[in-house]
């Protein structure tokens, strides 16, 4: 996906909520959000406070040193955009969809009783990637419901997972139901060419570990055309062979 169509929708979802007019100073001290980073998992983290009007960090704690080897005075949104994975490009747009798809369903009294937790990967400054698992809480919006203000904490769980595509969940606080692995789509996949019907089955067996020869006597199909259809599919998505196909398949939820 190129950069500057990733940040322009980035900038268009996370200014959804925002008002049109520039919120106020904080309402809250830095104590109270402390204190809020206990209701977060916290390991290797640091966390920060996203302004959705201007598009802006108005604090990232000193432990982001720590975590990613960068300064506070580096981390603002063009560079965190720029530090995501590239594979997880699409992926990022589409949680946030599915965040404004979520919030906006919420009458306004509850949109403070949720919390949001997915994880995707950022590039460290020794430029090692690590699975950062983001967990965030509205601190303050307007009477309009429309968010002011948002509470982050980035956690590295690169320990616990290292591949597959992000989770997406919302718990629920004060006794709102929680919906854990929310069924997350990647709706900004970008594809050259849609597969068909029969490369999907091929793909799909594939996929199992089965042969080419296994595979056209389950299709009921010669061995040549199953070696067509993987042809075919590796030069509509530019791989190189069936491993990638495979890999990229099962990260992008192709099947």
């Amino acid at each position: 996906m190129k950069p500057e169509v990733f940040n322009q929708e980035f900038n268009k979802m996370f200014k959804w909520f925002a008002n049109e007019s520039a919120p106020g100073f904080l309402r809250l001290e830095l104590e109270f959000y402390k204190k809020l980073w206990n209701i977060f998992l916290i390991g290797d983290s640091y966390y920060f406070i996203l302004n959705h009007h201007s598009l802006s960090f108005e604090l990232v704690s000193k432990e982001i040193e720590d975590v990613m080897g960068y300064t506070p005075s580096e981390f603002n949104v063009e560079f965190m955009n720029d530090k995501l994975h590239p594979e997880d490009h699409s992926w990022f747009l589409s949680l946030g969809n599915r965040l404004v798809e979520f919030f906006s369903q919420l009458p306004i009294e509850k949109l403070m009783k949720y919390k949001v937790r997915y994880d995707v990967r950022y590039k460290k400054k020794n430029g090692d990637y690590a699975r950062i698992l983001y967990q965030g809480v509205m601190i303050e919006h307007d009477e309009n419901g429309r968010i002011l203000r948002t509470l982050g904490v980035h956690t590295d769980i690169t320990y616990l997972k290292q591949e597959g595509k992000p989770v997406l969940s919302f718990l629920g606080m004060d006794g709102e139901p929680s919906f854990l692995d929310a069924g997350l789509k990647n709706i900004f996949i970008e594809s050259r060419q849609e597969l068909t019907r029969r490369e999907k089955q091929v793909l799909a067996l594939l996929i199992e570990g089965k042969l080419s020869k296994e595979i056209s006597c389950i299709l009921n199909i010669s061995k040549q055309t199953v070696d067509t259809h993987r042809k075919n599919m590796l030069r509509k998505n530019n791989l190189n062979n069936t491993g990638e196909l495979i890999g990229k398949a099962i990260r992008y939820g192709w099947i």
